[in-house]
């Protein structure tokens, strides 16, 4: 009769030790979160926010679980529908061993998962923990120079969901499964080298190193030493034991060749050779070096027209477009600024723990901006705004105040659209347009270059660069 009476009891019994397991688990876990189908958190509890930065649970409810909780495999659990029940979830100090298990409804239908991080409670574990630990400690060591030449970004970085920021993310990808060069162009802020970053973190040398070498910012005497490397006492003040070059460190990953344009004429010849003979020799040396890297260039300049000028060598540059991918500026793609905003401030979120928001207004404010200087100004105006402003609520107000004596040009009168001039094409209008910006910001500032570049947004030597290009003296 007692065994009857047990059987009976089954359900009743089984619901009450499920509760009592979740309880037992939410009291004595280090934390608890609770993800729906679409892995965006609906539940954590106090103790967890505060671990990842945030001042209440509320902050984290329906934000994509990696948003809150770094590498957190909660989506995957969702996805699949198959539990971890151990499992180590890397942290900045301690690691934490969490459980993972989905959720479903009366169907049978995965609705979410839940999360707990156990560390604290599994003391038998220790040992497991404290030889996972030593491991990771020597495996730092012996990666510490490969790990700071991990590429930073991956496509997810690339913020924006219009038409022109898809398309872009689409041809990266195909860039990314294949072997070629690719080349990368669009004005100065655009995001050329986080994609770059991107593309090599998406590709088959991912593991590898991803080297980046501009240009424009090495003095040209000191280019070729820093790209092919030195034999030992090349010139007077070289390394006597020899010093590898940037061909050297990227070996079997990915070289970043940033401001292609500006590179001199006789080191585009020998950087054609490599490419075309897959070999080099370093400055000082007879030694000739296999090399396999895969090139990413890009440029902020017109390259066609560079080679109609006989700056740039023709036979380099169809060397180097094979796969291009031009990143639209941020005044064509003005549909992205809400994610954008709300990624950057994210950011700024994690630096200054605080959570700021844009209003209506704002939003309003920044679509009639010009952006010369692009995401990167976007960036550094919020930023600014952050930092002068007391308020976590950011309106047009804050904006004007970040943005200074340039503002936002008024809207077009009567739903008018910008035209061209008679016998101007887009790249006359674009120069005529940067023209007029940059000799107004130049005016305000009284010449000095510096205090117009921080303001546009840009650096200095492509300040000096454009202002050459267009004309304009200081």
């Amino acid at each position: 009769m007692h065994d009857n009476h047990s059987l009976t009891d089954y359900q009743s019994v089984r619901q009450l030790a499920i509760r009592s397991l979740f309880e037992i688990f939410e009291q004595f876990s280090e934390g608890t979160v609770i993800v729906d189908r679409d892995a965006r958190i609906v539940w954590i509890n106090q103790r967890y926010a505060q671990r990842f930065g945030l001042d209440g649970a509320e902050q984290a409810i329906g934000r994509p679980v990696e948003s809150v909780i770094p590498g957190s495999l909660m989506r995957e659990v969702v996805r699949s529908g198959r539990p971890m029940l151990l499992d180590i979830l890397d942290m900045p100090r301690d690691p934490l061993v969490v459980m993972r298990m989905p959720i479903r409804d009366d169907a049978g239908q995965v609705i979410g998962a839940i999360g707990f991080a156990l560390f604290d409670e599994l003391r038998s574990l220790s040992p497991l923990l404290t030889r996972y630990q030593r491991m990771r400690q020597e495996l730092a060591s012996t990666r510490s120079l490969l790990q700071a030449r991990q590429a930073k970004y991956s496509l997810a970085h690339f913020i924006g969901n219009g038409s022109a920021s898809l398309e872009v993310k689409r041809r990266a990808r195909r860039a990314a499964a294949s072997e070629a060069p690719v080349l990368l162009l669009g004005e100065t802020g655009t995001g050329k080298e986080l994609l770059a970053h991107a593309i090599h973190s998406a590709s088959a040398r991912a593991g590898k190193a991803f080297v980046s070498i501009n240009a424009a910012a090495i003095p040209e005497t000191l280019l070729e030493a820093e790209f092919f490397g030195t034999a030992p006492g090349a010139f007077t003040g070289a390394d006597r034991k020899g010093r590898p070059g940037k061909l050297q460190i990227a070996q079997g990953g990915t070289l970043f060749l940033d401001e292609i344009g500006d590179m001199p004429l006789p080191l585009q010849s020998k950087l054609l050779r490599v490419l075309q003979e897959k070999e080099f020799e370093p400055v000082g040396s007879n030694e000739v070096l296999r090399s396999d890297v895969r090139l990413i260039a890009a440029t902020s300049i017109d390259l066609d027209k560079a080679v109609r000028e006989g700056r740039f060598r023709a036979d380099l540059y169809y060397r180097i477009n094979v796969v291009p991918i031009v990143i639209p500026p941020l005044r064509e793609r003005l549909e992205d600024l809400p994610a954008l905003c709300e990624a950057i401030l994210d950011d700024l979120r994690e630096d200054r723990h605080a959570l700021y928001e844009l209003g209506a207004d704002a939003l309003d404010l920044l679509r009639r901006h010009a952006w010369p200087g692009n995401v990167r100004e976007l960036r550094n105006l919020l930023e600014r705004s952050v930092l002068l402003n007391d308020r976590t609520q950011l309106d047009a107000q804050a904006l004007h105040a970040a943005l200074g004596p340039l503002q936002a040009p008024p809207a077009p009168a009567g739903g008018s659209r910008a035209s061209l001039a008679e016998g101007q094409d887009f790249h006359a209008a674009r120069a005529a347009f940067e023209r007029e910006l940059i000799g107004n910001v130049l005016a305000e500032h009284a010449g000095n270059v510096e205090a117009a570049a921080r303001r546009l947004g840009l650096g200095r030597s492509t300040l000096y660069k454009k202002m050459a290009a267009l004309g304009l003296s200081s």
